[in-house]
């Protein structure tokens, strides 16, 4: 009796000495699970790319309309439309992007409240190497800008007339905007150092561009002719653009904003989108072409918390504008 027992203990011992029934042979006991890691989600911004030259911060909230506010969701959006132009749209750096937010705060009050020109900045604070095709996109040229003066801005480059290629609007007028061939995707980065420097009165934004937007550009008959030279489209005109505006922005606050200037409330027209909400811009028409150039002195100025962008316009311009919604 006492020979079974003992037996009956030895089966359901611990698992030192083995299964029931196996040899007593020690079974190391199993390796604890990995450690949990941690993976970060994606940083949750984009950047755009392509957009039109007036495009307005509400055009950009209708771009996204109806999707999540995601990362994945967003990115479906690219290479869709803002008006005729298509936008890409890539995950943004979390370097990038604060690199942003600190030219914004530059521009904003306490930071810079007026310069001539924005901040230089360098083809390494933003772009990534692999997006530099030998293409850059000029941004917020003068209508009267000529292929002479486009190769004098880049004098530190070998250019020549038939790699600039100036972009017409839908009425075949200057659009303010141009594509530029380098001789090397290289050329292109370096060019990228002449960003928001000034040609004539306007600073002008450079872009790295694709071989297929210029060719979308030419397919699509939105490039001047080669023997085509850009004439000034007409004399000063007594009126002004106004970009960046706060969508709560009034009449009010913009004579107030050219207080030192004779305006009423009907020479301001304030734009709207086909969705009637407002686009950030205005038209504003002075007594007379000059005392619209002297009222230039105040781009760049706040309203607000905005800062104010200038640019000379034309009732060609402001006819445009209304045609389309806006």
């Amino acid at each position: 009796m006492g020979g079974m027992k003992r037996q009956r203990l030895m089966d359901q011992g611990s698992s030192y000495y083995g299964a029931p029934g196996t040899s007593y042979i020690y079974n190391a006991p199993p390796p604890p699970p990995p450690a949990y890691s941690y993976i970060p989600p994606p940083f949750p911004v984009v950047r755009l790319r392509g957009l039109p030259f007036d495009c307005a911060e509400a055009e950009i909230v209708d771009f996204f309309h109806g999707y999540p506010l995601q990362i994945d969701f967003a990115l479906q959006r690219n290479r869709q439309n803002i008006g005729r132009r298509y936008v890409e749209v890539f995950r943004s750096r979390k370097d990038e992007y604060y690199k942003a937010v600190a030219n914004e705060v530059f521009d904003a009050p306490g930071g810079s409240p007026r310069r001539v020109a924005p901040r230089a900045r360098s083809s390494d604070e933003t772009w990534d190497s692999s997006e530099f095709k030998g293409v850059l996109r000029l941004r917020g040229l003068p209508f009267s800008a000529t292929k002479e003066e486009i190769m004098n801005f880049f004098k530190d480059f070998v250019l020549s007339e038939d790699k600039i290629y100036i972009i017409a609007n839908s009425e075949g007028r200057p659009a303010g905007e141009a594509f530029v061939e380098f001789a090397s995707p290289e050329d292109s980065r370096s060019a990228m150092s002449k960003d928001r420097m000034t040609l004539g009165y306007r600073y002008i934004e450079l872009f790295p561009a694709a071989h297929e937007e210029l060719e979308e550009a030419i397919s699509r008959g939105r490039i001047f002719p080669k023997s085509f030279e850009v004439k000034d489209p007409a004399e000063p005109t007594p009126l002004l653009r106004m970009r960046g505006l706060p969508f709560s922005a009034g009449k009010d606050d913009i004579i107030d904003f050219f207080k030192d200037y004779t305006l009423s409330e009907k020479s301001i027209h304030i734009t709207y989108n086909s969705e009637g909400r407002p686009t950030g811009e205005a038209f504003v028409e002075f007594a007379g072409a000059d005392e619209a150039k002297a009222a230039l002195a105040k781009d760049r100025m706040t309203l607000g918390s905005r800062y104010i962008e200038l640019f000379q316009s034309s009732p060609e311009e402001l006819k445009e504008s209304a045609l389309r919604g806006r």
